[in-house]
């Protein structure tokens, strides 16, 4: 509004100076109103705000322009878009970590391949049952350490649904009982898993399908530090 006024002062000086002048010059024709309102109307004109702050310098600035309006949606768009690519390359970094320790886990357990079961075994110079083959590979694989029995890593994980089993997880069985967990292995893909199974076996791959297994499986686990790595993706 400052703005406006100004220039409608600017253009009415001019126009009394002339009037000024008319009145005290005689003329053989008369005034012609009409035309004038002609010339003077291009200068009372709103001129846009955006103009002033395109062309107006700052004061002290050595003559540095406001940014124009143009130049700072473009800015704004700039910052906006370049937020969701921060997050997908963070989120596509936390999913590759999590599948690097999928797959060392699953690495790990296929290296102890025929290891004989041996009951309360945790290493494989002595053998494994069921919970210390899945502790020493979860301890060795990735650093995590886990109960001692499955029935304390059942308790300790996160329940998985049968359809969102992930390689790495944890599946259990009742094999002494309908109420007990008593078994576990470590899921690898397909609806298979490895495990050290019973006395006078070695640590091999099953299926959840077989007849024996699907009658006795109580449900699959997520260990805490690997649902804590799966979220952040």
């Amino acid at each position: 509004m400052p703005n406006q006024r100004l220039i409608v002062l600017a253009a009415l000086v001019p126009a009394l100076l002339f009037s000024g002048i008319l009145r005290a010059t005689p003329f053989d024709t008369a005034f012609d109103a009409p035309a004038a309102a002609r010339v003077a109307a291009p200068l009372l004109q709103p001129v846009p705000a955006a103009t002033y702050l395109d062309q107006w310098a700052l004061p002290g600035h050595g003559g540095d322009r406001f940014p124009s309006l143009t130049d700072a949606s473009a800015a704004v768009a700039e910052s906006t878009a370049a937020a969701p690519t921060a997050r997908t390359q963070d989120a596509q970094a936390a999913a590759q970590s999590i599948t690097d320790l999928r797959k060392a886990l699953l690495a790990a357990a296929m290296g102890l391949r025929d290891i004989r079961y041996v009951r309360g075994g945790r290493n494989p110079a002595t053998g494994f049952d069921c919970s210390g083959f899945v502790r020493y590979v979860f301890s060795h694989a990735i650093g995590v350490q886990l109960p001692n029995t499955s029935a304390s890593q059942f308790l300790a994980g996160i329940k998985v649904k049968r359809d969102d089993i992930k390689p790495g997880d944890l599946v259990f069985f009742r094999t002494h009982g309908r109420h007990r967990i008593s078994h576990v292995g470590i899921y690898i893909s397909g609806g298979r898993f490895i495990h050290s199974p019973s006395a006078g076996k070695s640590v091999e791959i099953s299926s959840l399908d077989d007849g024996y297994w699907a009658k006795r499986f109580a449900g699959a686990k997520r260990p805490e530090a690997m649902a804590l790595a799966a979220n952040k993706g």
